[in-house]
């Protein structure tokens, strides 16, 4: 046995030491990268988490987190049950990102897509799952406020003149080819519905069904002005009915429990936000997540909407385009950002441009990659 002239023993000295530096190292890690190994004993606290107080390789089960938020990058989701995935998206005025995504295994093990890479995914093969789940009234929904002439006008002009900027400076819609995609795939139908309170835009509900039905078809359609046919392969969407359901998306614009009821509707968000999409999928091995539930709301509580921009329009949102953009979420693709503001799914929101409702390359492209 190896021992100091005090009579420490030299190796078990070095694997104590060894011990420490690597449970240090690990912890250095833990405190930066919520990708990490997740640590053997669950410490949440009783406030919102976050993906740091709940890193990758956590047990949802062990942790008790089910029905926890967990919040990054200033929006947040509801902790699902094992077997499913939640994914948020946000379009702000300022252009920020607002998004990611959270799976938990069925063992209940918690994984993140953090990442805005501008890069495809040729993962598509899969098909649709039965959901045996019942819809039924989601505790805590927010009250709709009706969008009226009120509403408060838009203080973005910042981000409407940034937006702008970075699309004078972008290539031509039909000639950028770029995009990114979700883990995220619809296999089956999209059955959506309509919430019956205040809509954007002051819209009927009878209005607000062909407007939304134009935007869902944008994307469904892969329509476009650069001569692209049609090539992506999807069950044609279907609009169901008006309900009283709400969308699950709250006051923080987070993602809340799923109701089993895809629905639009207009109420309040996050006072930078137009609009929010919420996404509840179920993972499978191998393929894109199985789609099962995705709900829009768009702000009415901040924000002026219009679906006639005029030559006179000012600090108003062209209720279609952001449809179009957040429909564009719910078949799976993710926001692009930098120059390539002439693309549906470029982050920024132009205030009084209906430039979004068409589809450019990179739009088409990214959805042939997954449908």
């Amino acid at each position: 046995m190896l021992t100091n002239k005090r009579g420490y023993n030299l190796r078990f000295g070095r694997a104590i030491m060894a011990f420490a530096l690597a449970a240090s190292l690990s912890a250095v890690v833990g405190s930066t990268n919520p990708a990490s190994a997740a640590p053997d004993v669950c410490e949440l606290t009783e406030e919102e988490l976050t993906v740091y107080d709940l890193p990758a390789g956590s047990s949802v089960i062990q942790c008790d987190a089910v029905g926890r938020v967990v919040t990054y990058d200033g929006t947040g989701v509801t902790v699902p049950s094992p077997g499913t995935a939640v994914s948020v998206d946000s379009i702000t005025a300022d252009g920020e990102s607002h998004g990611f995504m959270m799976e938990v295994d069925t063992n209940g093990i918690v994984s993140y897509d953090l990442t805005e890479a501008e890069s495809a995914d040729s993962s598509v093969a899969g098909s649709d799952a039965a959901d045996s789940l019942t819809p039924t009234t989601t505790t805590g929904d927010v009250t709709l406020e009706a969008d009226n002439a009120e509403a408060d006008a838009s203080d973005s002009s910042e981000g409407a003149e940034v937006a702008e900027v970075d699309a004078a400076a972008s290539p031509g819609a039909c000639s950028d080819g770029t995009y990114a995609t979700k883990g995220l795939k619809e296999y089956g139908t999209y059955n959506w519905y309509i919430g019956d309170g205040g809509l954007p835009a002051g819209m009927s509900h009878d209005d607000a069904i062909w407007v939304f039905y134009d935007a869902v078809a944008a994307i469904a359609e892969s329509y476009n002005n650069c001569g692209y046919s049609d090539q992506v392969d999807m069950n044609y969407p279907n609009y169901m009915a008006k309900t009283s359901f709400e969308a699950d998306i709250n006051t923080s614009s987070q993602c809340t429990d799923r109701d089993g009821l895809s629905t639009w509707d207009g109420g309040n968000l996050k006072d930078d936000v137009y609009a929010t999409t919420c996404t509840w999928s179920w993972p499978a091995p191998g393929v894109k997540n199985d789609l099962r539930e995705a709900d829009v709301r768009f702000n009415t509580h901040d924000f002026d909407f219009t679906n006639k921009v005029t030559s006179s329009c000012s600090n108003k949102v062209d209720v279609r385009s952001v449809g179009t953009h957040e429909a564009g979420h719910v078949f799976g693709l993710k926001d692009i950002y930098g120059s390539h503001g002439n693309l549906t799914m470029y982050g920024y929101s132009i205030e009084c441009s209906t430039r979004a409702r068409t589809l450019g390359k990179g739009d088409v492209l990214g959805l042939r990659s997954i449908y």
